[in-house]
């Protein structure tokens, strides 16, 4: 159990019968008002997101999420397989609970499955990948303005924006939470 008072980020609690994740929380206190939190939650099956009050004594139960890893092997129609590392058992996910987390990841690249009560109901890849251009693109000689920019597209489909020196054949680092170019891979 654990008491709304000590809610944090990314804290996953079971709640009218939903599992969420608090995205945000506020301590409020106003004249003679009782305090109360604020919260916003996200439910991690859905993804739908609630506005919550709860009293700071008011106690939840915590939902334990399971992550493990698992290696991204193919997609056949609606369904992505992957495979566990310890017992190499195959296990085919629907394209709802997978969303669009693979965008940046390659088949045989390693994620985090998570589930809940064996339930998985997402994907978490990893921070960072590297990833070939394949199409962008060339930078011009004298077109040296700063911080300018070009869209490319990458091995996997995803199109971030690089700089004007990222050419076709070059591997870039990715992150995955944002989407954004954070450097080119020494070859």
């Amino acid at each position: 159990m654990i008491s709304a008072g000590d809610f944090k980020n990314g804290v996953t609690i079971e709640c009218e019968g939903e599992i969420y994740v608090v995205m945000e929380f506020q301590h409020s206190k106003s004249g003679r008002a009782a305090a109360v939190i604020r919260t916003k939650l996200r439910n991690i099956v859905t993804g739908g997101i609630i506005e919550k009050t709860f009293r700071p004594a008011e106690k939840m139960p915590r939902a334990h999420i399971e992550r493990k890893d698992m290696q991204y092997l193919y997609k056949d129609g609606d369904l992505y397989h992957f495979m566990d590392l310890e017992n190499y058992e195959q296990i085919p996910v629907d394209a709802v609970s997978v969303g669009d987390s693979l965008i940046y990841i390659k088949e045989n690249d390693v994620v985090k499955i998570m589930s809940h009560n064996s339930n998985i109901f997402g994907i978490e890849p990893p921070i960072s990948v590297e990833l070939e251009v394949k199409d962008t693109e060339p930078g011009f000689a004298g077109n040296t303005a700063t911080g300018a920019t070009k869209p490319a597209t990458l091995e996997t489909g995803a199109v971030v924006t690089v700089p004007l020196f990222v050419n076709i054949g070059d591997v870039i680092k990715v992150d995955t939470r944002t989407g954004e170019y954070t450097g080119r891979v020494q070859q």
